[in-house]
């Protein structure tokens, strides 16, 4: 399984990404996992260049991972699971496509002509997150996902 996350921002705190460089290297025993930066600062002053970019990346990802696959968007109004659902979710996801792309946006969200795109909006409870910190959120969720589906004691 692949897994693509294309988000906006990229991560200069090196405790933020160090986190995010070992939930990688702990899913990469279960998916490979593809990270794609979109320019922050381009979001902030223009939220057409950031759909651009986002453009960009879909069709990126579908040349470099063969596919997008199952497009997420993480939004606070999106569904919500607990984890054993969230793993239940990947591991089903996983039966059909062979990648899913989580898409992350800045501090104005994504666009909706993005969110009309994916094909689920996923939703981690009604708080507000800092997206460079969501980022390791998702990665440990995922991490989380994994572990419960291949019995890992991780979950527990």
């Amino acid at each position: 399984m692949k897994i693509n996350i294309i988000a906006v921002g990229k991560i200069k705190d090196k405790h933020l990404a160090s986190l995010v460089s070992e939930y990688t290297k702990l899913i990469s025993r279960f998916a490979s996992v593809h990270i794609k930066e979109l320019d922050e600062k381009d979001a902030e002053r223009d939220d057409t260049i950031i759909l651009k970019q986002l453009g960009g990346a879909f069709k990126q990802a579908g040349s470099v991972q063969s596919q997008v696959g199952l497009v997420v968007a993480l939004v606070k109004e999106g569904q919500q699971f607990t984890s054993e659902a969230f793993a239940d979710f990947i591991d089903k996801a996983g039966l059909k496509n062979s990648t899913i792309t989580f898409l992350i946006g800045g501090s104005n969200g994504l666009p909706l002509s993005v969110l009309e795109k994916a094909d689920l909006s996923l939703s981690f409870g009604q708080f507000t997150y800092p997206h460079k910190l969501f980022r390791v959120m998702l990665l440990e969720q995922l991490y989380r996902a994994f572990s419960i589906k291949h019995n890992h004691p991780y979950h527990k």
